[in-house]
């Protein structure tokens, strides 16, 4: 049976490096992979970026109000389509080997749900990549529902910069540490480092964590 797999780690963890390895991984042994990731993930738009520089368009993307399995049989169909033409008598017809997504903590707790059935009743493996809470510690509602459902869990780890392992991820407006908010803020384009719209990340481990927020864990 094929199974959802849900790799997790806080941000600079290798999570989208680890994807697109996998998915050359696959593609090196002559099977086709479909790539995807939320919408809502506004960063890089239609691309899956490595810190270490890789690139890679993935072959769709998922809105917030899309059925991610529908969206997948579709594009499975154009996958089954494009390499028929190229079979060879004999031959058994192409399939996607595995569905890879990327920023899986966007998917809403339904989409989870529906690339769970990818995996259960269309036989194909999912493996998706995501970080497990927010800046104020808490869960993103896609990645409980991963937590919740997936077959396989796998931490993929990094470093604070005290160098403890890093559990959280800690987010800065212009260069500092704030824990109010709403749960989403992707960086805008072309801001500068004093802006107030420039926002970024810093992976935290606990005690580093609490030193900057004065304590607090979670909100009230």
């Amino acid at each position: 049976m094929a199974k959802l797999y849900f790799r997790y780690g806080a941000m600079n963890s290798g999570k989208s490096t680890a994807l697109l390895q996998a998915a050359y991984n696959y593609e090196e042994r002559g099977q086709a992979v479909l790539l995807a990731k939320p919408e809502m993930d506004t960063k890089g738009a239609d691309q899956i970026a490595s810190r270490l520089g890789v690139t890679r368009t993935v072959d769709f993307l998922i809105g917030a109000e899309d059925d991610a399995g529908e969206l997948f049989r579709r594009h499975r169909d154009r996958v089954r389509e494009s390499g028929s033409d190229a079979l060879i008598p004999g031959e058994s017809a192409p399939d996607v080997a595995c569905l890879l997504i990327d920023e899986a903590q966007f998917l809403t707790p339904a989409q989870v749900d529906q690339v769970f059935r990818i995996a259960v009743e269309g036989a194909v493996p999912v493996m998706a990549y995501g970080i497990r809470t927010d800046f104020r510690t808490l869960a993103f509602p896609g990645s409980r529902r991963l937590l919740e459902i997936a077959h396989s869990l796998e931490e993929l780890k990094t470093i604070c910069r005290c160098g403890r392992k890093a559990l959280f991820n800690g987010r800065k407006i212009a260069g500092r540490f704030v824990f109010d908010g709403d749960q989403v803020a992707i960086d805008a384009e072309g801001a500068s480092v004093r802006d107030e719209h420039f926002v970024t990340y810093e992976s935290l481990c606990g005690v580093c964590y609490l030193e900057e927020s004065g304590g607090v864990l979670a909100p009230a």
